[in-house]
């Protein structure tokens, strides 16, 4: 029938071959899950259609075969008193009942024929909708996986583990020699420190032993006894260096 043609054609796709040739096969999984609800949607109206007619058949056919009954029983009811005539002309009426009856009884097996093959024909359309419908989660989920697979594959795909490691390396040694440097200003300047220290101490000693010189002198000079050499204070000790 023509009305099922999109329907067989549905029905005998390849699903996985729609996905493959699809640029989204998400929007293909759902277009295909739509179509297939817009079948059985009209369908299932078509079918409706279908059972009004056979319904319509079946009660001309019932009414055509109750006529018939009818005369017949009129017939009989006519011979029973005796009156032949009025019998033949129930019995005449009842020919052409029958004659109803049987052309909607061919009419209601005709149609009752057509209804339940629609019927099978919407049954399978559910059965495969309902299967479309579990597969697509499936489906969808498989293509989610395969798409970030590949983007990641994308950004790993210019990445060098070991170009990386050496730059850390080298960003290391760097640090190292930063540090070095820090330590060998730091002793430096600890260093000055102590000369400076040092440099003090001795401009006292030195200080002191000219004094005592030019108090001796004096004394010569003016007669008086010479006095001892001033006794050398010992140099105070610098404190140690950290």
């Amino acid at each position: 029938m023509g009305i099922f043609r999109r329907l067989s054609d549905i029905l005998k796709s390849n699903v996985n071959d729609l996905i493959d040739r699809a640029e989204d096969p998400e929007k293909m999984v759902k277009q295909i899950i739509i179509d297939m609800q817009k079948e059985l949607t009209n369908a299932t109206q078509n079918y409706g259609k279908a059972k009004a007619s056979e319904r319509l058949a079946e009660k001309k056919y019932l009414e055509a075969k109750k006529v018939s009954e009818n005369w017949e029983s009129k017939a009989k009811m006519a011979l029973s008193q005796g009156n032949a005539d009025l019998a033949k002309q129930a019995l005449a009426k009842k020919v052409k009942a029958d004659e109803d009856v049987a052309a909607y009884k061919e009419m209601y097996d005709s149609i009752s024929a057509q209804t339940d093959a629609i019927g099978d024909q919407v049954e399978v359309l559910k059965s495969k909708l309902d299967e479309a419908k579990a597969r697509q989660a499936m489906l969808i989920a498989r293509s989610q996986m395969a798409d970030t697979q590949k983007n990641l594959a994308k950004s790993t795909g210019g990445f060098d583990g070991n170009s990386a490691m050496e730059k850390f390396n080298r960003m290391e040694e760097k640090i190292r020699v930063k540090e070095a440097e820090a330590a060998a200003f730091t002793e430096i300047a600890d260093a000055g420190e102590d000369d400076d220290l040092n440099d003090a101490f001795e401009q006292i000693e030195s200080a002191a032993k000219v004094d005592a010189e030019l108090a001796r002198l004096m004394a010569e000079i003016n007669g008086e006894p010479s006095a001892e050499p001033a006794v050398e204070a010992p140099a105070a000790e610098a404190p140690a260096a950290e």
